[in-house]
């Protein structure tokens, strides 16, 4: 019993002076683990990926075209923070964008703006605005720190708050294969309803990073309508069962949020 209420006090301890709010959405969340660390081991699990998946050449034009939406992505969320206040949050950025010769319809970024782009979405993404809307949302992910909150969760319902401590340093593997699953490099249904939560928030955050970079937000609308169609019309699994909202329920919300992405529209010179 003196355990237990040791292990709920400190819980409750770790909460309250881990309770952050995230930008624009205003959420309150709750992040156990370091950021620092994270951008550590993001930066190990980043190199180790891309030893294994090289790079695509910075000459061919797909390349380029991730290069550049991310530039602009990028430059938009330290604007967007630095304007708010809240540019501490990207202490520790180097951002980084990376086309992989991998034909899957993904993308992720990690901790401290390391992103990498399959080249299986690049026909969905079909432009420049396209793009914009996979590279904003999984920006968004990174700058709304919610790999660490699954991971925080993750860790919590694995070993409790009271071995929080113990299990990164002396769970190395258990931990890294949390990260990798947190950021999306690996597969698997996670922390479901969380997962959609997350999910949507980043629809979110990322239609006004790529407002502010000068891309329209209505292009996700289309996009996404691609996406649905690339799946041939929908989702392989029933919704409750995915991490994703369906496609129809994220074009709706997508609509709805659509006039406050706008608000934050800046005309970019190509």
């Amino acid at each position: 019993m003196k355990n237990l209420k040791n292990s709920i006090l400190t819980l409750l301890v770790i909460g309250i002076l881990s309770c952050a709010k995230v930008p624009i959405s205003g959420r309150r969340q709750m992040n156990l683990l370091p950021e620092s660390q994270l951008m550590s081991m993001s930066l190990t699990q980043y190199n180790a990926f891309l030893g294994e998946n090289p790079p695509m050449s910075d000459q061919i034009e797909d390349t380029k075209r991730v290069k550049r939406v991310g530039g602009r992505i990028s430059h938009a969320v330290e604007k967007y923070m630095k304007d708010n206040g809240l540019a501490k949050r990207l202490d520790g950025y180097k951002w980084e964008f990376n086309l992989v010769n991998q034909n899957v319809v993904n993308a992720w970024c990690m901790p401290g703006g390391k992103v990498v782009v399959y080249k299986g979405i690049m026909p969905v993404a079909e432009s420049d605005a396209g793009l914009a809307v996979v590279m904003g949302h999984e920006i968004a992910h990174a700058v709304a720190r919610h790999g660490n909150e699954r991971m925080s969760q993750g860790l919590v319902a694995a070993v409790g708050a009271a071995g929080l401590a113990v299990a990164l340093n002396e769970k190395p593997a258990e931990t890294q294969a949390l990260f990798l699953s947190a950021y999306g490099v690996t597969t698997g249904l996670g922390i479901l309803a969380y997962g959609r939560n997350h999910e949507s928030e980043a629809d979110k955050l990322g239609m006004v990073f790529m407002s502010m970079a000068g891309y329209e937000p209505k292009e996700a609308i289309p996009f996404w309508q691609r996406m649905k169609a690339a799946s041939g019309g929908g989702s392989s699994v029933p919704e409750f069962l995915s991490t994703h909202p369906s496609n129809d329920t994220r074009i709706a919300r997508i609509t709805e949020w659509l006039p406050n992405a706008e608000s934050y529209f800046i005309k970019v010179a190509d």
